[in-house]
Formats: structure tokens, C-alpha cells, sequence
């Protein structure tokens, strides 16, 4: 009796299956992993939050992605100094404390 047991014991350690039901068990939790990390992604599509990345800040190739709702803008550098037409709004002043007050422009 005990040698039939022995072999019935040598057969399911040799089972074939078995592996490749720990090779299933790995990819679930590399899918698990996978999933948690696009739902932590700022950019993630499920997610209904405005959200503005940037990119190499300020270096030549910074990029400015902003989602709003469902719409991605993009906005790429070109490394040169921007110019435009306009006119002054108003002045900034920092406190002692850190904090910045705007006085808008009066016309």
C-alpha cells in the first residue's frame, strides 16, 4: 500500500499543469499590478478630475498636457522666447510671508 501511495505522490509532482497554473497565478498579479497603476495615473481615462502634467519643465522640449473632462490639449515648447501683443493687467507683490498679492490694472 505504501508504494502505491508513493507513486500516486510521484505523478502529481511531475504534473505539467501544475506549472502552468503558477504561470497564470504570476500573470494575474502582474495584471492586478498593472491595473492599480493606470487607475493611479494622473492621465487615467476613467477618471472625471482636470488635470495638467508637465513635462521636462523648464527645459527646451517641456511639454504641457491639460485634460479637461474628456479634451487633452498639448502644448509643446519650442525653446524660443514667446512675444505678443498685449497689455498690463496689474502687479504682483510678494509679502514677507510668502504669499503673493495681484492689484489688478484700473482703466
Amino acid at each position: 500500500m505504501t508504494v502505491r501511495m508513493r507513486l500516486m505522490d510521484e505523478g502529481e509532482a511531475d504534473d505539467p499543469i501544475l506549472s502552468v497554473v503558477n504561470l497564470i497565478d504570476v500573470f494575474l498579479v502582474v495584471i492586478a499590478a498593472l491595473l492599480l497603476a493606470v487607475a493611479n495615473s494622473p492621465m487615467n481615462p476613467f477618471s472625471h478630475d482636470d488635470v495638467t502634467v508637465i513635462r521636462n519643465p523648464g527645459q527646451p522640449d517641456m511639454e504641457i498636457m491639460v485634460r479637461k473632462g474628456e479634451k487633452i490639449e498639448r502644448y509643446q515648447s519650442s525653446g524660443k522666447i514667446g512675444q505678443g501683443e498685449g497689455s498690463k493687467a496689474g502687479v504682483a507683490y510678494k509679502m514677507k510671508d510668502g504669499s503673493m498679492v495681484y492689484v489688478p490694472e484700473v482703466e
